[in-house]
This record gives structure tokens, C-alpha cells and sequence, in this order.
């Protein structure tokens, strides 16, 4: 076998993630790809599963045990965490949360224990955090389309998450999961409102890559060319322009960002590899390596 010099004997194993995102249980969950799903994701050897938000349609209980029962199978084959989506989100019982965030939360709490998850895994951190509020202040723009559907960071979110990352060991990859999409994507359309901020704050946070969904368009790109963004697609009959479903397989290595879209073939009801992206990880300038259908590392 021949070794990496420049990786030491003891150097950690590369972390592998499941991206998923937007499952919409509901009446729009294609349970074709639930399926498939369950039956395919093990064979990649996860370190962990990632499901980036919008779990529900309409945030109803039956869509909630549907996505619970989901998870539960998961997780006993490999550890997961989520985050709350604005589907997920019963933002009409406190709006503006003026009677308080854990109502309008309720029934996830319910379903799910915490709203800010983290989990530890060999090789990495994983950090959750909000940005879904339905009808808030900070996620207000002068668009009609986007009330309750845009999301927002506030400072007190990033704050904890580069808390959290700052205190975790340093040979950890650090993982940061949020619903909305932070990088404009396939659709033209940013996930958060007042995004300059954010990605401001999304840097300083000390974050390897983050993870999103929201904009149902699959993405692989860079915050400024410094921090890599993984965009999963959508899992429901709701994709974007008739494109196939995608979810993201996140590979971090000791130098190395690397997303991996896997595609739905409906008529072969399966997944299969398709483009593949590589990112050095902490500020690099630039993609390092792209790959159409290809299976390369850097």
C-alpha cells in the first residue's frame, strides 16, 4: 500500500457525510426515494446522516412520525442530525415569536427533543443552527413571495455555533448545518435575508463546510472562496424544473472538502454518482477540482 507522506500514521480518517434535505413528508414525499434511500445510504459507510430541514409539508403530526420513523431507522445504522426547516416551522401560533419561540416549535420539540443540535463523530463536529422563523424581523425583505418562506442567521446563532467550534478539539472537522441555502444556487434565489451579514459571520465561525437545502437545486460552491457549501437537493415531487432529485455525499479529508452528488434514475429506482466537487479546506481561493460523473480525489 502506498502511504501519504505528507499525512502522518495517526492523522484522522476522513469523514463521510449523508446530505439530505427537504424530505417533505406530506403529500409530496416521493416514497420511492424514501425507500431506496434506506436501503442505499448504509453501503456508503457514513460517518453520519445530515438532514438539512423542511422534514414536513405542513408541519402536522402525521408528517412528523412519518420523517420520525425515517430517522429512527437511520440512526440505527449510523448517528444524525437535523435541524428545523420553515415547513417545519408553526410560525402563525407566535408570530414574530411574541408569545415565545418554543410554541411555535412545539411540535417538533416534540418529535425531535432539541431545535440546536450537535454530534460528535470520529473526525468532526457537527454543529446545527436556526434559520427558520417563519415570520420574523430579520427574515423581512421587501418581497411579498418571502414571508415565512426566507430565512435568517441572527448574530446570536453564529455566535454559538463558532463557541461551540471553538471549544471542540482541534483535530475535528468542524460541520455546519442550517436549513437555507446560503449561496444563491441554481435558482437565482438566496436562501437567508440579509445575507452579506451572515456570510460574514458564516466565516468567522471557523466552519470546514456547511451544509444547507431549501432551494430543492442541488449545489457545490464557496463563501468568498474560503468555505465550502453543500446545497442538497430534494426528495419530494417538488424539484425545480422538472431536474432529477439529488443528495450530497461529504467527504473531509485532512486538506480537502470533496461533494459528491448522487442522482435519482426513477426508472431504475436508484441513486447513482454524478458531478463531483473538490474543495481545499481553509481558504482556499478557488474550486480545486471538478468532475462530471468522475470518482477522483484531488
Amino acid at each position: 500500500m502506498v502511504s501519504d507522506p505528507g499525512r502522518s500514521n495517526d492523522a484522522p480518517r476522513d469523514v463521510i457525510i449523508v446530505h439530505l434535505s427537504d424530505l417533505h413528508f406530506g403529500g409530496f414525499a416521493d416514497l420511492r426515494q424514501i425507500e431506496a434511500l434506506e436501503e442505499f445510504l448504509p453501503s456508503l459507510s457514513p460517518t453520519a446522516l445530515v438532514v438539512s430541514g423542511d422534514l414536513t409539508q405542513r408541519a402536522r403530526h402525521g408528517e412528523f412520525q412519518a420523517a420520525h420513523v425515517f430517522l429512527h431507522r437511520m440512526r440505527l445504522k449510523v448517528p444524525a442530525l437535523i435541524v428545523p426547516g420553515n415547513h417545519d416551522v408553526e410560525w402563525w401560533k407566535s408570530p414574530f415569536s411574541l408569545l415565545g419561540e418554543k410554541r411555535k416549535y412545539a411540535k417538533y420539540l416534540l418529535y425531535y427533543g432539541e431545535l440546536r443540535s450537535q454530534l460528535e463523530v470520529p473526525g468532526a463536529i457537527i454543529a446545527g443552527a436556526v434559520s427558520g422563523y417563519g415570520v420574523a424581523l430579520g427574515s423581512l425583505t421587501w418581497n411579498l413571495r418571502d414571508l415565512a418562506v426566507k430565512g435568517h442567521l441572527p448574530r446570536s446563532e453564529t455566535n454559538r455555533v463558532k463557541k461551540v467550534f471553538a471549544q471542540a478539539p482541534a483535530e475535528l472537522a468542524r460541520v455546519l448545518v442550517v436549513h437555507h441555502n446560503v449561496l444563491a444556487g441554481g435558482t437565482g434565489r438566496m436562501g437567508l435575508a440579509r445575507w452579506r451579514s451572515a456570510h460574514k459571520r458564516l466565516l468567522d465561525t471557523g466552519a470546514d463546510v456547511i451544509l444547507c437545502g431549501h432551494d430543492h437545486f442541488e449545489g457545490a460552491g464557496q463563501i468568498e472562496g474560503g468555505l465550502a457549501v453543500s446545497t442538497s437537493g430534494t426528495h419530494s415531487y417538488r424539484q425545480r424544473g422538472g431536474r432529477p432529485s439529488v443528495f450530497n455525499l461529504v467527504t473531509l479529508d485532512h486538506q480537502s472538502v470533496h461533494i459528491q452528488h448522487f442522482r435519482w434514475v426513477s426508472g431504475d429506482r436508484q441513486f447513482i454518482p454524478s458531478d463531483k466537487f473538490s474543495f481545499a479546506r481553509k481558504g482556499a481561493p478557488k474550486v480545486a477540482v471538478s468532475i462530471a460523473g468522475g470518482d477522483q480525489g484531488l
